[in-house]
């Protein structure tokens, strides 16, 4: 790539070239006169600090020809009143920081170009995640710009073991990737190993942020729904993994964080756990265990009873179905749970202004209509309404579909093949479980297996630990 002259209008003819700057409104040049020599501004609308660049103008504009350096360093020394200056050489650097939002200034007599940070990205307010809140604890959460979430974890660790390592991904995007840790407690081979991969991607552009980002970290098939990695919009959540050992990820323009390696037990966990006391804190946590287990099972429990009414002893026989069944319960399941998501996803396109209404005519058409017209009955509705509720009862999206393409599964084979069909596909959910791996290849339902009693316990019940503890993959 070209590089760049003594003269300004040569550098300035190969920047309109380049960058094809008078088809661009955004990319502003400049022109200025500092201490009787020329120079030019280049920088993008939007992505800068005005007063800043009105201050740099100004400040130019009494600079007298007495006080002009003679070599780059000592311009930028003396002559960019600014914190954050750079002295670049090499076009593809100054492209990339243009692009990204720093000032580039070109000097007459000078053959290099002198970055100025003054950026300021569009960003909404911190304010709590919708998806990933707390009944108690700070209610900030990461938005979609990088410096902004990179600031929320400073402010919690003031460590200087903090790191804070960027890449560029993405050879069109040259999107901005952030690797975060904890250089006295992060496993070194596993941090090496996630810095050679990001390094080693070849794409054009990270379309899908953090999705595109974890499918090219790791290649294998996804044939299995289980998550490999856990996602939080929480500072507070990313900062206590860091504390643990763990790596984290930030793609620029994501609202979330990608924590790894990680388990099924630490996808599970959440904050919640411990902004209560233990004993509250283990209730809590033990509630979210056992209301997933349920919403996998309940409803392949209740359609193995139903076809098989003899095994439901006297004092549950009431769970049976009493009034006529139309179309056949297994029917029912696969329908609601597809109406389910169809729901789902009409919610997230909803105007917030006919939210309200249509959830209640939504209610009493779907709730009522939809038994006395014969289609469903209403223990099957009942059963479905408490699995698509506890289906919330923890953050992830990735676990919650995971469990809800088991269940359908276990539906399917337990109509099929009875008491056989049921028992083998809650054994199959459980080896995937089982043969599931993070992207350091540990086991995901560490610390159960491998067995590491303590850890164990830590897991299962909430305890005080001192935060100096590190966890032990």
């Amino acid at each position: 790539m070209q590089t760049l002259s003594t003269n300004l209008r040569e550098n300035m003819d190969f920047f309109q070239s380049y960058f094809q700057i008078d088809m661009a409104f955004d990319l502003i040049s400049r022109p200025l006169i500092i201490a009787g020599t020329q120079a030019n501004l280049y920088f993008i609308d939007g992505l800068v600090k005005d007063d800043i660049i009105q201050r740099l103008m100004e400040y130019f504009v009494y600079v007298s020809p007495k006080e002009m350096a003679n070599s780059p360093q000592e311009l930028s020394n003396r002559l960019l009143p600014y914190g954050s200056v750079a002295i670049l050489t090499n076009m593809e650097t100054i492209s990339k920081n243009l692009l990204s939002g720093l000032s580039i200034l070109l000097v007459d007599g000078f053959d290099v170009a002198f970055s100025i940070d003054c950026r300021s990205y569009p960003a909404r307010g911190v304010q709590e995640p919708e998806k990933d809140k707390v009944m108690r604890g700070s209610k900030d959460g990461f938005v979609e710009t990088l410096t902004c979430n990179t600031a929320l974890i400073r402010r919690r660790i003031r460590s200087p073991k903090l790191r804070m390592e960027i890449f560029a991904v993405g050879d069109v995007t040259k999107t901005d990737v952030v690797i975060s840790y904890l250089d006295d407690r992060v496993d070194k081979k596993l941090l090496n190993d996630i810095r050679t991969r990001i390094q080693n991607i070849k794409i054009e552009a990270l379309s899908m942020n953090q999705e595109s980002l974890v499918e090219c970290l790791y290649r294998r098939t996804w044939i299995n729904p289980f998550p490999k990695y856990k996602f939080t919009e929480r500072p507070d959540t990313v900062c206590a993994s860091l504390l643990e050992g763990n790596i984290i990820i930030l793609v620029d323009n994501s609202p979330s964080a990608i924590i790894l390696p990680t388990s099924i037990f630490d996808i599970i966990e959440e904050a919640d756990d411990y902004y209560f006391p233990p004993v509250t804190g283990t209730y809590l946590r033990f509630s979210r265990f056992i209301t997933n287990i349920v919403a996998l099972l309940l409803t392949p429990t209740f359609l193995l009873l139903l076809n098989h009414p003899q095994w439901i002893p006297a004092p549950l026989y009431f769970i049976t179905i009493t009034d006529d069944i139309n179309v056949l319960p297994i029917i029912q399941f696969l329908i609601l749970e597809f109406c389910i998501d169809g729901l789902r996803l009409a919610a997230l396109n909803t105007p917030s202004m006919l939210s309200t209404p249509l959830s209640i005519v939504a209610g009493i058409v779907l709730g009522d209509f939809t038994v006395t017209s014969g289609w469903f009955n209403s223990e099957c509705m009942l059963y479905m309404a408490f699995v698509s509720i506890a289906t919330y009862s923890q953050a992830s999206f990735e676990l919650g579909y995971a469990l809800k393409f088991m269940r359908i599964l276990l539906l399917i084979v337990t109509q099929l093949f009875g008491i056989i069909g049921f028992v083998l596909g809650v054994i199959f959910v459980f080896m995937l479980i089982l043969t599931n791996h993070t992207i350091s290849e540990d086991s995901f339902v560490y610390p159960l297996i491998p067995l590491h009693k303590n850890a164990l316990l830590r897991t299962i019940f909430r305890v005080s630990l001192p935060t100096s503890e590190k966890r032990k993959h």
